[in-house]
C-alpha cells in the first residue's frame, strides 16, 4: 500500500513555526504567511484546490486500481481549530481548514473512488479531555465524513500504543482508569499522568476507543491507523506536551495490519522516523533558523543541550 500525507492547507499548522504555512490566505512581503490578517482566504483556498489538491487527484486517478492507497488527510488541522482558537494566528484559519478539507475529501474520494482516506484525529494527549472532544466531534460533524475510512491517531507524536481498558461510563470518557482501584491495572500504565487530569486516553488504545463512542453520536463508524513510528519509549519525555525531536524516542511496533483490535486497520511509521520536527535556534550550518519555534527549544528537544547535534527544519 502506498501511503500519503495530505498536507498543505492555507495557513498550515498556525499554532507553531516550525511547519507553517506553505499556501497563504495573505502573503507578507517575503512569502511567508501574514496571520494576523483576518479577512477572507478566498485568494489561499482557491491556490490550495487548484495547485495542491486538484494535481494531488489527477495524479491519483491514474493509480486509481492498480495500486492500493491510503491517504491521511491535513495532520493537525482541525484538532487545532478544537483547542488553539484562543491564538490569534488560528483565527483565521477555520475557513481555511474546514474548507479546505471538506475539499480535498470530496476531490481526492472522487478521482481515486479506492483510497482510503484518513482524517488526522490527533492523539489523546491533545483531544482525549472531554471538552477538546466534543469540540472536535462538532467540526467533523459539518465533513464529509461518509466518505473517510476512519482516523489516523498519534501522527508525529510520542502516545504510547498501550493497552485498551474495559470501558466504565457514558460515551464522554472512559472512567475505568479514574478509578484508583484500577490505577495499577497494566491497561491503565500513563507516563504522562493525564489521568490525574480527568484525562483516560493516556494511551493510543484507549483514544481510540474514545473516539469511536465518539463519531458513534453522531452515526460515524470509524476505523484507525495509528502512527508507530516514534513511540517506543513510553516515558523519554520530563514533559508530555513536548513534542519537537524529543531526545532518546524510539521506534514503536513495526508497521502491520496484525493489531489485534477490528476497529485498527494498521499500526504505520506516518513520521519517518528521524525526521526532522523543527529547527533549533540555529541551523546546523551556523544561520539562525527564520522557522525556529520555542518548542524545538524544549529541555526534551535533541539540539537544547550543550554538544548535541543541532537540527535542521522541519521535513
Amino acid at each position: 500500500m502506498v501511503t500519503f500525507m495530505v498536507y498543505d492547507l492555507p495557513n498550515r499548522d498556525c499554532n507553531a513555526h516550525a511547519s507553517n504555512g506553505e499556501i497563504c490566505c495573505k502573503y507578507n512581503a517575503d512569502l511567508t504567511c501574514d496571520y494576523s490578517y483576518s479577512g477572507s482566504c478566498d485568494e489561499g483556498l482557491n491556490e490550495y484546490k487548484t495547485e495542491y489538491i486538484d494535481v494531488f487527484a489527477e495524479i491519483l486517478s491514474r493509480f486509481d486500481c492498480l495500486v492500493d492507497i491510503a491517504l491521511v488527510i491535513e495532520p493537525d488541522s482541525l484538532p487545532n481549530l478544537a483547542t488553539n482558537l484562543g491564538n490569534p494566528s488560528c483565527q483565521n484559519s477555520v475557513q481555511s481548514y474546514t474548507e479546505g478539507i471538506t475539499y480535498a475529501i470530496n476531490t481526492l474520494s472522487e478521482a481515486a473512488p479506492h483510497a482510503t482516506l484518513y482524517l488526522d484525529g490527533a492523539h489523546g494527549g491533545w483531544l482525549g479531555w472531554s471538552d477538546n472532544m466534543a469540540e472536535f466531534v462538532n467540526i467533523v460533524r459539518d465533513l464529509p465524513y461518509q466518505k473517510l475510512r476512519g482516523f489516523a491517531t498519534n501522527v508525529a507524536n510520542y502516545q504510547p500504543i498501550g493497552e485498551m481498558c474495559p470501558w466504565v461510563g457514558g460515551n464522554e470518557r472512559n472512567d475505568y482508569c479514574l478509578n484508583n482501584q484500577n490505577q495499577d491495572k497494566s491497561c491503565c500504565q500513563d507516563p504522562c499522568n493525564l489521568s490525574d487530569e480527568w484525562n483516560g486516553a493516556h494511551t493510543e488504545l484507549n483514544y481510540v476507543a474514545l473516539l469511536e463512542k465518539q463519531m458513534s453520536t453522531i452515526g460515524f463508524y470509524p476505523k484507525f491507523i495509528v502512527d508507530t513510528g516514534r513511540n517506543g519509549v513510553t516515558d523519554m519525555r520530563d514533559d508530555c506536551a513536548n513534542w519537537c525531536n524529543i531526545r532518546d524516542a524510539g521506534v514503536g511496533a513495526f508497521p502491520t495490519t496484525n493489531t489485534g483490535h477490528a476497529q485498527i486497520d494498521a499500526f504505520l511509521w506516518l513520521k519517518t522516523p528521524g525526521e526532522s520536527d523543527g529547527c533549533t535556534n540555529v541551523l546546523p550550518d551556523g544561520n539562525f533558523c527564520p522557522r525556529f519555534d520555542d518548542m524545538c527549544g524544549s529541555s526534551d528537544s535533541l539540539g537544547s543541550l550543550s554538544g548535541e547535534p543541532r537540527a535542521p527544519e522541519a521535513g
